[in-house]
């Protein structure tokens, strides 16, 4: 495994490694501290492509002014060995200064699915989520890139800049990985106290009942969204960031009238919830055909 930390070592290494691009190239974007979520991403890379390339960088342009890039948990040995072991062939581990030598005066912002969900509290956070990625699809010219549902705004808006670019490249979108207990695996679980863990199960509990209320007769989305909140609100430390219920991938709102088991299209039912300081998101995309 070659781990870059420079760009022009990176470039050097996925040249000669792909034979000037002709051979195939799987990429995972993280921010590291890695889990089995981004385990599962590694190795459907690997699985469906020549070369596996995983990326490691806490990018400061995707954090607001009070958010915990700081605190961001790091671990760059246990994510070089997890990365070994799912059979990555380059690691590129760049510094701020690597990526922003200078302060930016370019933009990629993508409009309309950015104003709602995690974009509505988190001002200008996918603006430096779209620059990062360009940069990195630039330099790393994957042929599929891979991304966990379990952010699946994100996956929404990085799949709307590549189309509205042109990116010469294809969105994976993988399954969101989770605990035995249903918990969504997340870098910031480790924030939780025992407590707060223990409480934080609510998230998929409540996806989990979604599953059968969104198929009743008269379920409207304005009940189903009222019932997923005072289910939330059971956990007794559980602060409601949002709980929205969209069309999917379009992020449109759904008219609280709609009845959910009639509805056309596939419709995502998205929550952030914070315990304590720890915000977590999660989520379930409900298909016409039936399930959440």
């Amino acid at each position: 495994m070659i781990v870059a930390r420079t760009i022009t070592d990176l470039k050097e290494h996925l040249y000669a490694l792909s034979e000037g691009g002709r051979r195939s190239i799987g990429f995972v974007p993280t921010m590291g501290y890695l889990h089995e979520g981004h385990a599962s991403l590694m190795r459907e890379a690997k699985a469906k492509n020549v070369i596996a390339v995983l990326s490691v960088f806490v990018n400061p342009t995707q954090f607001g002014p009070n958010e915990d890039l700081d605190r961001y948990p790091r671990d760059e040995e246990r994510d070089l060995k997890l990365a070994d072991e799912c059979g990555i062939d380059v690691v590129f581990l760049p510094t701020v200064q690597q990526m922003y030598p200078k302060p930016s005066k370019t933009s990629i912002i993508v409009s309309g699915l950015t104003d709602r969900l995690c974009g509505a509290s988190r001002p200008r956070h996918f603006d430096g989520v779209g620059l990062i990625v360009g940069k990195l699809f630039h330099l790393i010219k994957p042929d599929r890139v891979y991304f966990g549902m379990k952010d699946a705004q994100q996956v929404a808006v990085i799949q709307q800049m590549v189309d509205d670019l042109n990116f010469d490249t294809v969105i994976v979108p993988c399954p969101t990985v989770r605990e035995p207990d249903g918990l969504a695996l997340s870098s910031r679980n480790v924030y939780l106290s025992a407590e707060h863990r223990a409480q934080a199960v609510i998230l998929s509990q409540s996806l989990e009942q979604a599953r059968g209320w969104i198929q009743e007769e008269t379920m409207t989305a304005g009940s189903l969204l009222s019932r997923v909140k005072e289910r939330i609100g059971s956990a007794p430390d559980a602060v409601i960031d949002y709980v929205e219920l969209l069309r999917y991938p379009s992020l449109e709102p759904l008219d609280e009238q709609e009845l959910t088991h009639k509805l056309e299209s596939p419709a995502l039912l998205a929550m952030a919830v914070k315990f304590g300081t720890t915000r977590l998101i999660d989520n379930s995309l409900y298909h016409p055909s039936g399930g959440v």
